[in-house]
């Protein structure tokens, strides 16, 4: 068991206070703080903090790709640590994104990389050839975009906006509610003339004024599109935005993105588990490059609901967030304080842990211990046996944990 040090990504739109209060540092921050890295991504890799020194946890998984990661972690991976986990802090809306499939994403970087597009290009879709399936577990109230919502609902929303400019749009969906008609309406408002967004947008705006102020029934997806609409303005993702599910996620609630979702984290802080991939297709809310015809091959259209997870028990302690990802599996371990509760965690393959409240001490049978404050985090080779978790002192602790998928 060694402790881990890890990387801060000061992105614009991340919070000055949610991951500087996690890491016990002086708040608020200098500057805005989004993203705490977890693992061996090339580009930001974790320092292990061992016995014999500090080492990057790239080298050490480099070097020894079977005793960090096991052998069927390493062979399914090609000796690569398959998942990143995060701690992200949202301040305000990330981009309109969604990301490939497995075929997609091997298919796209052969094809970029045949055509010798740099992969530091701005115009750079694939720069690897892997999916990029995540979940994210709010750890305060999280609000997001993500999936399409269910199409007789967005007809209601349009036509209660009663912008006469949006009827065409409207009845598009209306004649044809289902996945096909989503993607003509998507595919319709995304490749509009910017003449004719410059024109519809603010009517748009002016008609979510109204219906906010009337308490309309879609209070929620108008605030949200007028906030969009004042950072992007005359952006083509605030009306695509629109088609999407409003969700707010309490403390402990997940969802998961898999392929072809798209989705925009837009406020809160919460744990996020992904493939160790950074295939992204944008579609808006972003100054950054947006291939509207590859954006479109990788879209899932399906409509609905955003199904919300708990995490199902998995044992005494535990729970575990249940998706078909095979990169990656995030549980949540919930201590009591005192001798009241205690949790196992079995050799399975790689796994990192990081304590979000409380402290928590980490024993194996050997005699080996570790105690973890809020924010500290831990790595556990493949090599390691099990370990038992309990709380330190009276009060309750929290912790994730993540390791490979097991599908």
């Amino acid at each position: 068991m060694d402790l881990l040090r890890n990387a801060v990504r000061p992105y614009a739109w991340g919070s000055r206070t949610a991951i500087a209060d996690l890491l016990g540092r002086e708040v608020p921050a200098p500057h805005p703080e989004a993203e705490l890295w977890l693992g061996a991504h090339p580009g930001d890799p974790s320092t292990v903090l061992g016995a014999d020194g500090e080492r990057s946890l790239l080298d050490l998984v480099t070097e020894d790709p079977i005793g960090q990661l096991g052998e069927r972690c390493a062979t399914r991976w090609g000796n690569r640590l398959p998942f990143l986990l995060k701690v992200l802090a949202a301040e305000e809306a990330l981009s309109l994104q969604a990301h490939p499939s497995a075929a997609q994403a091997a298919e796209g970087f052969a094809r970029e990389e045949a055509a010798g597009i740099g992969r530091d290009a701005p115009t750079r879709n694939y720069r690897d050839p892997t999916a990029k399936p995540e979940l994210i577990c709010a750890l305060t109230e999280f609000h997001a975009l993500a999936g399409f919502r269910d199409p007789q609902r967005t007809v209601t929303l349009l036509r209660s906006l009663e912008v006469p400019e949006l009827a065409h749009y409207t009845e598009l969906l209306a004649v044809q509610p289902d996945a096909d008609g989503l993607r003509a309406l998507f595919t319709t408002w995304i490749t509009l003339p910017q003449p004719t967004l410059d024109a519809l947008l603010p009517k748009v705006l002016d008609a979510c004024v109204l219906h906010v102020k009337a308490h309309g029934e879609f209070d929620l997806e108008c605030r949200t599109i007028l906030e969009l609409g004042e950072a992007y303005p005359g952006d083509a993702g605030v009306l695509a935005a629109m088609l999407l599910n409003r969700l707010v996620l309490q403390p402990g609630e997940a969802i998961y993105l898999p392929a072809g979702n798209l989705h925009a984290y837009l406020h809160g802080t919460g744990i996020e588990i992904l493939a160790n991939s950074d295939n992204i297709l944008r579609c808006g809310l972003t100054p950054k490059h947006v291939d509207v015809p590859e954006l479109l091959r990788v879209l899932d259209f399906t409509c609905g609901d955003m199904p919300v997870l708990g995490g199902d028990p998995a044992a005494p302690g535990l729970l575990t967030y249940r998706t078909d990802a095979p990169e990656f599996e995030l549980s949540r371990i919930e201590l009591a304080g005192g001798a009241a509760g205690e949790a196992v965690v079995g050799s399975v393959g790689p796994r990192i842990l990081i304590c979000t409240r409380g402290s928590v001490r980490l024993r194996t049978a050997d005699g080996e211990a570790v105690t973890l404050v809020r924010g500290q985090s831990v790595w556990l080779a493949a090599a390691e046996p099990e370990v038992l978790l309990d709380a330190v002192g009276d009060a309750p602790a929290q912790v994730f944990l993540a390791t490979a998928g097991a599908a």
